[in-house]
């Protein structure tokens, strides 16, 4: 992973924040089916599997940050005003995340990824617009019109979501819109990107360590190596590696850009979800992926135009 210093949106092209994005959205995309495996080998819960990935995450890029060399000196800047953004990250890092583990215990990886990421963008873009100023201009709309339409059309053909499993989801949305938006306006305001990342994740360690504790930490019976193997992948790739080219990506587009950029993630944990996991394909999930990839190919257009 290269050194990857970011501030502000005019340091770098929009079509270089929409390949960081696309990766991203790739190694995300294999989050539910790792989490599922992990469910599967051993006797361990979605906090504590969310945790260890906070912690994992923060352990690898601290290491890394203390070893790589800056580009340029860094300025010391106070942390006061910062803290808020910071810390509001890292919140909500841990309601997405261990949220969307919990709605994939309960309705399965395909489902929960799409709902947490079909509505990412609707409330990103609300978010936009009323904290941030941003205007979606037509294409944006027409996307996360398109966005919502594949999303409607996917759990409105499915019978197999399960309610609990939706509220879970719509919740983990609601903390990836937290954290697109706080992310982005740290981002603006010249803030490194492994800052960031750093921040949220030992915020969302501290916030889940008390429920992890209760739920149980340690993985127990079954095949306990290959969960730990697992849950090390989701910290390694899924985070440590992802999360910094996220927030980077980020930076470099408008807001609700990069949420519905994150809909490669619900097409490929569904695409995971059958060929792995063995989930069953049905038309609404072809159809919903097929409108959402082509929401994600009209934002990207749009985005590179206006860069």
């Amino acid at each position: 992973m290269s050194t990857v210093l970011i501030a502000r949106p005019e340091s770098g092209s929009a079509r270089r924040g929409l390949a960081f994005l696309a990766v991203t959205g790739l190694a995300w995309g294999t989050t539910g089916a790792a989490a599922d495996l992990v469910y599967g080998a051993t006797d361990i819960g979605p906090t504590a599997v969310s945790f260890w990935r906070h912690l994992g995450g923060l352990v690898l890029l601290g290491a890394f940050c203390a070893l790589r060399r800056p580009v340029r000196p860094r300025e010391v800047r106070p942390l006061r005003p910062r803290l808020g953004r910071l810390v509001g990250a890292g919140v909500g890092m841990a309601v997405f995340q261990t949220a969307y583990f919990a709605s994939v215990e309960a309705t399965g990886v395909a489902v929960a990824t799409l709902l947490t990421l079909g509505s990412g963008p609707v409330l990103t873009a609300f978010g936009a617009r009323i904290w941030l100023g941003e205007r979606l201009g037509r294409g944006g709309v027409l996307a996360v019109a398109g966005a919502v339409t594949g999303l409607a059309v996917l759990v409105g053909g499915d019978a197999t979501v399960d309610p609990a499993g939706a509220v879970l989801a719509a919740v983990s949305a609601a903390g990836y819109a937290a954290v697109t938006l706080l992310g982005r306006s740290a981002g603006q305001r010249g803030e490194d990107a492994f800052t960031i990342t750093l921040w949220s994740f030992g915020v969302g360690a501290l916030v889940l360590l008390a429920p992890a504790w209760f739920e149980g930490l340690l993985p127990q019976g079954g095949e306990v190596w290959r969960a730990v193997a697992l849950m090390a992948y989701l910290a390694v790739f899924t985070t440590a590696v992802a999360y910094p080219l996220y927030f980077a990506g980020a930076a470099r587009v408008r807001a609700a850009t990069a949420s519905v950029m994150m809909l490669i993630e619900p097409c490929t944990a569904a695409v995971l979800a059958v060929v792995v996991l063995g989930e069953p394909l049905t038309a609404a999930a072809v159809a919903g992926s097929v409108v959402l990839l082509g929401s994600i190919t009209a934002l990207a257009v749009a985005e590179s135009r206006r860069g």
